[in-house]
């Protein structure tokens, strides 16, 4: 029989460092969707990708930040393709400029609630519906572990989707999978950086390997530079 294609969910896909696990799970033949803000966005995205954007990628313009919104999105999955084998979820963004005795609630509404909340909303939502063949894949940066003196939201956010992966996976036990990538300075489209930095295409194949190893347990990959990732692919390999 025929092996059967993966279903990948990669909320944040068209951002920059989601770019990468868009086009690592594209080129290894997974159904790959990306929900969008508009379908203006998911028109760019397309074409962006080129000759990648092959007729697996499944672009849909959806609003996956509320609890509701993220159920519909996953509903709408498992519908269209039948069920979620792996999610990546490279959600976030950065805030900078002030600190934490100066924010207001706007700012607290944005840099902390809004990302925390979407993260959550995501695992809720699709947590229950994981086939268990593949794995749920929570992208935070290094920024979890220390502090970012005028970013410090960031830093708070990050810290609280790190422990809820460490939650979902200890609730989880064997039945699914649940890692989350570290991140360190990030080589994109958008941000060249140094030779040294991790890339995005970097990220997308550790996505892609650990997915292809149901026997690994849930762990916290480290992906701050380069040389780890590489380090990270050969052991999997």
């Amino acid at each position: 029989m025929p092996k059967a294609t993966r279903r990948v969910l990669i909320p944040g896909g068209s951002g920059a460092v989601g770019e990468g696990a868009v086009r690592a799970y594209l080129a290894a033949g997974a159904d790959v969707v990306v929900p969008t803000r508009t379908e203006q966005r998911a028109d760019e995205f397309r074409q962006l990708l080129g000759d990648a954007a092959t007729d697996h990628l499944h672009l849909i313009a959806h609003d996956y930040s509320t609890f509701d919104g993220a159920e519909s999105l996953a509903a709408t999955m498992q519908d269209r393709l039948g069920g979620i084998d792996d999610v990546v979820a490279p959600i976030g963004g950065w805030w900078a400029g002030k600190q934490l005795w100066e924010i207001g609630e706007a700012d607290w509404n944005t840099a902390f609630a809004g990302l925390a909340t979407t993260h959550m909303a995501i695992a809720r939502a699709v947590m229950p519906r994981l086939s268990g063949h593949g794995s749920y894949a929570i992208v935070v940066g290094e920024s979890a572990f220390y502090p970012v003196p005028g970013s410090g939201l960031v830093s708070m956010e990050q810290a609280a989707v790190l422990m809820m992966q460490k939650v979902l996976a200890a609730e989880a036990g064997d039945s699914r999978r649940v890692h989350a990538f570290v991140l360190g300075p990030v080589r994109t489209r958008v941000v060249p950086g140094e030779p040294t930095w991790v890339s995005a295409d970097q990220i997308g194949a550790v996505a892609v390997a650990l997915s292809n190893m149901p026997g690994e347990a849930n762990r916290e990959v480290l992906l701050r530079t380069s040389a780890e990732a590489e380090q990270i692919l050969a052991a999997l390999a």
